[in-house]
């Protein structure tokens, strides 16, 4: 497969707003505890990077969801499947959402009422991108923000393409 690939946000973009994501966290929830929520499989390389820099106690959770829906997979029928649930309580944390990308937000406005039923102390999400114009819903509301990127279809820091390109260590769209 000869793929062409350009960066979009190099390593050292990257690793530059994460320091810079973390001192705000951690200045944030000052004197607390932060129990991170990575949502596999994506966001494993922003959470480990945000976890070194963080610095408070962090303690880490990994969940595995996904909407689903319509026959093509187009489209999200609004149903939330959990592959892999949390193996703590979330009672009393304060929790923070690792997201990779976040784009049409379906996903995360039906995950956040469940999680809120676990009564954490509090509920904030981080993503290292946000794709605004693709939001669908209104009920998402990202707190720490890496980049805010146009709509193409980038790979690269845990992103992939059909399991592919996770490994780059920067943000690259696929040339056609």
């Amino acid at each position: 497969m000869n793929t062409k690939i350009s960066v979009m946000i190099s390593e050292e973009e990257i690793n530059k707003r994460v320091c810079e994501i973390a001192e705000q966290i951690s200045k944030d929830y000052a004197g607390k505890e932060v129990r991170l929520i990575c949502i596999l499989k994506g966001s494993v390389f922003y959470t480990c990077e945000l976890a070194k820099r963080i610095t408070i106690p962090v303690t880490l959770d990994f969940m595995s969801v996904s909407s689903y829906g319509s026959g093509d997979g187009t489209k999200s029928s609004g149903v939330v499947k959990i592959a892999k649930d949390l193996d703590e309580t979330l009672e009393g944390k304060n929790v923070l959402i690792v997201e990779d990308i976040i784009d049409s937000g379906n996903t995360l406005s039906r995950l956040i009422p469940m999680l809120k039923e676990r009564k954490p102390a509090s509920l904030k999400i981080t993503t290292l991108l946000d794709k605004p114009d693709r939001r669908e819903v209104d009920d998402v509301t990202v707190d720490y923000v890496g980049f805010e990127i146009e709509d193409k279809f980038v790979v690269g820091y845990g992103l992939d393409y059909d399991q592919s390109y996770r490994d780059l260590p920067y943000i690259g769209v696929i040339e056609q």
